[in-house]
């Protein structure tokens, strides 16, 4: 978690970001780092769990952090969970809470209420288009022989 820690103030030093940070260590060996940087590079969604998930992939060549374990410097927003959840880790250790950063500005709350309102009553407008063209792309998807499940 140290490593983490670390790599969050010299982002934040460095005005990469917010004052996070993340590894992905698996077998004892760091594969991924990030910190955040948001700012740095003008992304959203660069925050340190998805610049180290990529990290890691990249390094292992894989889309999967199967036997993988994750240390962040905060519970991870929405965004990252989500990610997380994809990456598939072993399991991952987290600092400070939610709350802690919320305290400081990063307050996802209203991204968790969003996902429990109907897609019609959201703060940003959802509008479904083209359907039936996109499902084509499912169709295909479900006879090539090239997919991968995950």
């Amino acid at each position: 978690m140290s490593m983490a820690i670390n790599l969050a103030k010299e982002g934040m030093e460095n005005e990469e970001g917010g004052p996070f940070g993340c590894i992905v260590v698996k077998e004892g060996q760091v594969i991924g780092r990030g910190n955040n940087k948001v700012r740095s590079n003008n992304d959203p969604t660069a925050h340190a769990e998805v610049v180290a998930i990529r990290d890691a992939c990249s390094h292992l060549n894989d889309f999967q952090l199967t036997e993988c374990i994750i240390y962040t410097t905060c519970e991870p927003c929405p965004m990252c969970l989500g990610a997380i959840y994809w990456a598939r880790p072993q399991k991952v250790f987290y600092a400070s809470q939610k709350e802690d950063a919320a305290k400081i500005g990063f307050d996802d709350q209203f991204i968790y209420k969003e996902l429990d309102i109907d897609v019609n009553s959201r703060k940003i407008p959802f509008q479904q288009i083209s359907r039936l063209e996109s499902i084509k792309l499912f169709e295909i998807w479900e006879n090539n022989n090239f997919k991968k499940p995950y």
